[in-house]
């Protein structure tokens, strides 16, 4: 729950979080991450009304980049429900806002055989703005997979051992 702050005069407001609209979480399974962006997203205003009501699937989504920008594919955002008739497509190209420089060491990294730009999570940010934590990834192969899954589950029994051993 947020801290109260207070203002002169003996007024309260409360501090503004960051919250989470979506996350990807089979991307963490699927990729081992190298560096992450934040980056803003253009967006239609209903688009964003979706938003606020948690409306966002961001499984099998991925980035481009096309004549200097930096385009995210595969995000479906359903219409809001109490849009108008000019509701975007849900499932249409959306530009996602970087720096120069960024894109330009975006498309370096993304040269390289393997490596994939993939959305982690869209959350708004303490500004109320939607932005979008981009990835760049390497994908994992089965093995590393499996390499992973047995590390998390050793130390769940570790943590499982440590937790009965103080009880006693």
């Amino acid at each position: 729950m947020p801290v109260p702050r207070v203002l002169h005069r003996g007024t309260s407001v409360m501090k503004k979080q960051a919250q989470d609209i979506a996350r990807n979480r089979k991307a963490l399974h699927d990729y081992e991450v190298l560096e992450t962006y934040e980056a803003g997203i253009a967006l239609t205003g209903t688009e964003v009304r979706s938003l606020r009501d948690n409306h966002c699937q961001l499984t099998d989504c991925f980035a481009l980049i096309r004549h200097g920008e930096v385009w995210l594919h595969g995000v479906h955002i359903p219409p809001y429900a109490f849009g108008n008739i000019a509701n975007p497509d849900p499932d249409r190209k959306r530009k996602l806002l970087l720096h120069k420089n960024q894109i330009r060491k975006l498309e370096q990294q993304t040269k390289e055989k393997g490596m994939a730009l993939v959305p982690l999570k869209m959350y708004f940010n303490k500004s109320s703005l939607v932005k979008v934590e981009l990835a760049v990834c390497r994908g994992k192969k089965n093995y590393d997979k499996r390499a992973a899954m047995a590390e998390r589950d050793s130390k769940r029994e570790i943590e499982r051992a440590l937790k009965e051993r103080s009880r006693r």
